[in-house]
């Protein structure tokens, strides 16, 4: 299992949006409506469909150097870059326990209104970095 995977997409600008192939990975078939969120898509598709594949324990194919694809005129052949550790832990959903420090007059306000601490800074930190 590596940590890190790079597969040549095929972008192909249709009439209303651009759908992409991954020659490689069978049914991994994501699209998007502009270039951002198609790359998004394939980036997160990629993910997904590796990491399916990793839990089934499939063979993960080598990825067909990208200047071995032909495309046709309204093609693209973009590489898509994943990075697996954090896509996994999330899927996995562990946790890990932390200590921190607040003021105190903060923590009796925070009890007595009944403020789940954890839930609050799991919500703040997926704000902060833009998780969601």
């Amino acid at each position: 299992m590596k940590d890190t995977y790079i597969f040549p997409a095929i972008f192909e600008m249709c009439e209303n949006g651009i759908a992409i192939e991954f020659p490689d990975l069978e049914g991994c078939l994501p699209c998007g409506e502009t270039i951002e969120q198609a790359f998004k898509n394939a980036k997160e598709a990629l993910l997904l469909h590796l990491y399916g594949m990793e839990e089934d324990n499939e063979e993960i194919p080598e990825p067909t150097p990208f200047n071995q694809i032909e495309v046709n005129e309204n093609q693209s052949v973009m590489l898509i870059e994943v990075y697996m550790p954090p896509f996994r832990e999330k899927q996995h959903k562990k946790f890990v326990k932390k200590t921190l420090s607040i003021p105190s007059w903060i923590n009796a306000k925070a009890e007595y209104a009944g403020i789940n601490f954890s839930q609050t800074l799991q919500e703040a930190l997926i704000s902060k970095l833009n998780l969601k």
